[in-house]
């Protein structure tokens, strides 16, 4: 279970909050979706969750399998399961695809990968994510276009194996195909790894028309005010966001 409790953090040397006593339990296998306006702090969760350094937990706590995390650095978290989709993946230059993602495994075993065992793997999931093998030998990122960026975000997904999937608005800059290849991706890794929970944050109901959320909750002003099924998403692309910002 990922479980977050009474969670309020903000920007580090600010004084105001941007979540604010935010709760949510997600447990074994479930899908979540959170939604929300522009400013309402669907980023700043996520990031709050992997322990990125430029926030700051005010109070609340979070908690993995009842183990809280707050005191966890960022590859830490990593380590006991947790993987984000990022928004914008980071480039870094002079560091190739394949050896991030040879490295990261590295770190999650605590042992070396096997390198024919790797290539063999790597290869077969970049075909199912539609990208060319060629980039395994590119700079992480370096040049990817949008698309390619979230399809290497699904790779690495697909390599790592996590527990506890955070999916930070994966749907934004993909075309239709694109899309339809990520979700497939994801849904057939849920199907594979049953104990696997993941968390969808999105400003739009498109992409869970392909993922299906087993709860959808909305988030403004910094916490959620409401949770429904998939028919409240559907409220939302109908009637907007205005009822949860008065």
């Amino acid at each position: 279970m990922l479980e977050i409790k009474n969670l309020s953090a903000k920007v580090v040397d600010s004084n105001i909050n941007i979540l604010n006593k935010l709760s949510l339990n997600i447990k074994e296998g479930e899908v979540h979706a959170i939604m929300g306006p522009n400013g309402t702090g669907k980023s700043t969760l996520s990031k709050v969750i992997m322990g990125h350094y430029s926030y700051e937990v005010t109070s609340g706590d979070i908690l993995l399998d009842k183990e809280s995390i707050k005191s966890l650095d960022t590859s830490e978290r990593a380590k006991k399961g947790l993987f984000l989709c990022m928004q914008d993946p980071t480039v870094i230059e002079g560091v190739s695809n394949s050896e991030f993602i040879r490295t990261a495994l590295n770190e999650r075993s605590l042992e070396k990968v096997n390198l024919y065992t790797f290539i063999k793997e790597i290869e077969k999931s970049m075909e199912e994510v539609s990208l060319d093998n060629s980039m395994l030998h590119r700079s992480l990122n370096s040049g990817f276009s949008g698309g390619e960026k979230k399809k290497n975000e699904i790779l690495q997904l697909k390599c790592l194996k996590p527990k506890y999937i955070i999916l930070d608005e994966i749907d934004s800059g993909l075309d239709v195909d694109s899309l339809k290849v990520v979700c497939k991706n994801i849904n057939n890794y849920l199907k594979d790894n049953k104990e696997a929970s993941v968390l969808i944050i999105t400003h739009y109901p498109r992409i869970l028309e392909y993922i299906k959320p087993d709860y959808v909750h909305i988030l403004s002003e910094g916490t959620i005010k409401d949770t429904g099924d998939m028919s409240l998403a559907k409220k939302i692309e109908k009637d907007g966001y205005g009822g949860y910002n008065e």
